[in-house]
C-alpha cells in the first residue's frame, strides 16, 4: 500500500537527501512539502527545497513556507553548519517553481482534512509548523495515522549524547530550537514515533568505498549530491551520517521493520539552562511520573540494509 506523506522540514543537506529518498520511493506519495525554521532561516530553508525537488524534476509537489522562529523563543545558533548554502556546499541551481501561497500550517491541516487517515507526516525539522498546526485545529490530531520524527535523544547508548547535535549537553537538535513545540506534539497523543539521535547518528551509519564508487559513477544528479555532502562533512571531520540523519524518518516510513521501536514515558525539558530540551525517558520500575506522555522510539536500527536502501533510491 502507498503511503501518503507530508514532509515537514529545514533543509539541510540531510532534509534534502530524505526529500530525494521520499519522491523515489515506490512506497510512499508525497503530498507536500512544509519548509520552518531550523538549521538555517525560512527563507534559505524553503529555497533549498525547492532547489532539492528542482534537482529531481518533482516540480509538481507544493512547497510552503512556515514558522519564521520557534513559537515563544528566539532562533538559536546551530553549532553545525550544513555549508554556505545549507546543502554541504552543493551551490544548486536558484529555483524556479513558485512557492505556494499557502502558508506551512495551513496546508498541513487542509492536506490532513482532505484525506482523513492516510497522511503521515514525517517531521524532520523543529516541531514548530506541526504544533502550530495541532493548536489552530485539534482535530487533525486524531486525523494522522503517524507522526514519524527525528527527535530527541533518549539515552539508550554513547550515540544518544556523544553526538548531541542541540545547543546543550543532552538534547536534539530539532527539539532544542523549540521545546515548547516538542512539548506540545509530544503530549498531543498523536501516535508519534520519534528516532532519536541514538539510532540516528549512530556510527554504523557510513558509506564503504563501493558505495561511493557507485556514487561518482553514476550521472544522478542526486548521486554527485550525496557524493559531494559525504565529502563535504568528512573535510570537517565529521563521519557521513551527518548527510542521513533525516532519511532515517523516511526509511522508517517507506520500511517500518528497518527500525526496532518501543513505547516509552517521555518528557520534554523546558527550562533553560543546562538541560534545555532534553527528552527524559521515565523507565523506573516504581514512582513513574504518570503523566508524562507515551510516544513511540526508536531503540536500534538495520543500518546495512538503510544504508542500501539509500544508495538503491538514489542510484535508481
Amino acid at each position: 500500500m502507498i503511503k501518503k506523506v507530508l514532509i515537514d522540514c529545514d533543509p539541510g543537506m540531510d532534509d534534502s537527501m530524505a526529500i530525494v529518498m521520499a519522491c523515489k520511493s515506490d512506497n510512499l506519495e508525497v503530498v507536500g512539502i512544509t519548509a520552518v525554521n531550523g538549521n538555517y532561516p525560512l527563507d534559505v530553508t524553503e529555497k533549498n527545497a525547492r532547489k532539492t525537488l528542482e534537482m529531481i524534476g518533482r516540480k509538481d509537489i507544493p512547497v510552503s513556507k512556515g514558522m519564521k522562529k520557534p513559537i515563544i523563543r528566539e532562533i538559536p545558533k546551530d553549532p553545525f553548519s550544513h555549508g554556505a548554502d545549507g546543502q554541504a556546499e552543493a551551490f544548486l541551481p536558484e529555483p524556479t517553481m513558485p512557492i505556494s501561497d499557502i502558508h506551512a500550517v495551513d496546508l498541513i491541516i487542509e492536506t490532513v482534512r482532505k484525506y482523513p487517515g492516510e497522511v503521515y507526516i514525517a517531521a524532520l525539522a523543529p516541531l514548530s509548523n506541526i504544533a502550530m498546526a495541532m493548536i489552530k485545529d485539534p482535530e487533525i490530531i486524531g486525523m494522522i495515522p503517524g507522526i514519524v520524527a527525528i527527535s530527541g535523544a533518549f539515552g539508550l547508548n554513547e550515540y544518544s549524547y556523544l553526538n548531541a547535535t542541540g545547543d546543550s549537553p543532552q538534547s536534539e537538535w530539532n527539539v532544542f530550537v523549540d521545546p515548547e513545540a516538542a512539548k506540545t506534539v509530544y503530549e498531543s497523543g498523536v501516535n508519534l514515533i520519534a528516532i532519536g539521535l541514538d539510532i540516528a547518528t549512530h556510527f554504523g551509519v557510513d558509506f564503504d568505498e563501493n558505495d561511493l564508487d557507485k556514487l561518482s559513477r553514476s550521472e544522478n544528479k542526486e548521486a554527485w549530491f550525496l557524493n559531494n555532502a559525504i565529502k563535504f562533512v568528512r573535510n570537517r571531520g565529521f563521519d557521513a551520517y551527518c548527510t542521513v540523519i533525516d532519511c532515517m524518518a523516511i526509511g522508517y516510513l517507506i520500511d517500518p521493520t528497518l527500525i526496532k521501536t518501543r513505547v516509552a514515558k517521555v518528557g520534554v525539558e523546558t527550562k533553560d539552562g543546562l538541560t534545555l530540551g532534553m527528552t527524559v525517558r521515565d523507565d523506573r520500575h516504581h514512582h513513574v511520573w504518570e503523566h508524562l506522555p507515551e510516544i513511540n522510539i526508536g531503540i536500534d536500527a538495520d543500518y546495512e540494509r538503510f544504508l542500501k536502501l539509500i544508495i538503491d533510491l538514489v542510484l535508481k
